[in-house]
């Protein structure tokens, strides 16, 4: 075998790519990247199902020089084990809940504002604006977002009748673990937080650590949290919203031509939520009532001064300022042209 061809096949050899793949062509091979994606969202849920249509479109769209292999149910442990992963090379991508993504950069912490959206349509739009901003932090980090994720709207699960803000003060309420500053938050505000891990999150309602939970009624009942919450109280506390990001290094290691190939696939997984997560979380109350859940409202006038002294409290405290600046110009843009607003 000449020289040259020596030296090639110890090139792809190494690489791990078949040998006689030189004989096909002259021209070089891209190799293939393999991206391990773990989230702790339900096998077979809606967010699964989506994400590994988006692995499928992936594999089809570089005639199969990338690869999506995606591991839920959090059986890659919980959000900071699989950032932690992450930056090990363990894993190259997730998609995450606010929670992991509040560890990566704080500005993701303003979709967590209580009552600081009214509606999909009012929040999708301030996302859309807010998304160059974000990815420009998120880069910073070491990630590249590839989408969001729409989970549905946060509500209030609680073992017994909660309306008004004292009750829920009164309330041993889940919050996740890893966060301390939104635990001292809480504390400050006079709520009673118990921080835990979400996989936790069953046990800690049957031992009685925790007697409440914010929640998407999708989540809720997925997970069957509602058995021991059989209280809602319709509130509307806050969007639920993830993203699906990808590190730095994995993202510069797939060739140019088929990034924008795989973010077409990520913003159709996004569109597909935007769409049918509303529609199953409405649809989650129905079924859950059905089985027993007693839905409430909130009484008393103490929730919105409540939910905007919490507000101010977190513009800098855990939002950046200028994000949540941002946040707050443009929801109020889409209020002035919006004035009659949207139905959640």
């Amino acid at each position: 075998m000449p020289r040259q061809n020596l030296c090639a096949f110890a090139f792809v050899f190494v690489l791990g790519l078949p040998a006689f793949a030189l004989v096909r062509s002259r021209a070089p091979i891209a190799p293939s990247v393999a991206v391990k994606l773990a989230t702790v969202v339900p096998q077979g849920s809606i967010w699964d199902k989506n994400l590994e249509q988006m692995g499928e479109e992936w594999a089809q769209a570089t005639g199969g020089r990338v690869s999506l292999t995606v591991f839920g149910g959090g059986s890659q442990g919980d959000e900071s084990t699989v950032l932690r992963k992450m930056r090990l090379d363990a894993l190259q991508a997730a998609a995450l809940t606010g929670v992991g993504l509040g560890t990566i950069d704080a500005a993701f912490n303003v979709f967590d504002v209580p009552f600081f959206f009214e509606s999909y349509d009012e929040l999708n739009d301030v996302t859309e604006k807010l998304t160059p901003s974000i990815r420009k932090r998120v880069e910073a980090k070491g990630f590249v977002l590839l989408n969001w994720g729409h989970g549905g709207w946060m509500q209030v699960f609680t073992k017994r009748s909660v309306k008004t803000v004292d009750d829920l003060k009164k309330v041993k309420l889940y919050t996740s673990a890893g966060n301390d500053r939104m635990v001292q938050w809480f504390k400050a505000n006079g709520f009673e937080p118990r921080a835990m891990a979400m996989t936790d999150i069953t046990t800690g309602l049957t031992t009685g650590m925790i007697e409440g939970l914010p929640a998407p009624p999708l989540a809720a009942l997925l997970f069957q949290w509602y058995r021991q919450t059989p209280y809602m109280l319709d509130i509307g506390l806050a969007p639920v919203v993830g993203a699906t990001v990808i590190t730095k290094k994995a993202w510069t290691a797939i060739p140019d031509a088929d990034r924008p190939k795989l973010l077409e696939a990520a913003a159709g997984v996004e569109k597909r939520l935007r769409e049918d997560v509303p529609k199953q979380d409405l649809s989650s109350v129905t079924e859950m009532t059905q089985r027993g859940l007693t839905v409430t409202k909130a009484s008393g006038a103490d929730w919105r001064a409540q939910a905007d002294a919490l507000a101010k409290t977190m513009r800098g405290e855990m939002v950046p300022p200028d994000i949540f600046d941002l946040a707050t110009k443009e929801r109020n843009a889409f209020r002035r042209q919006h004035p009659s607003g949207s139905v959640r």
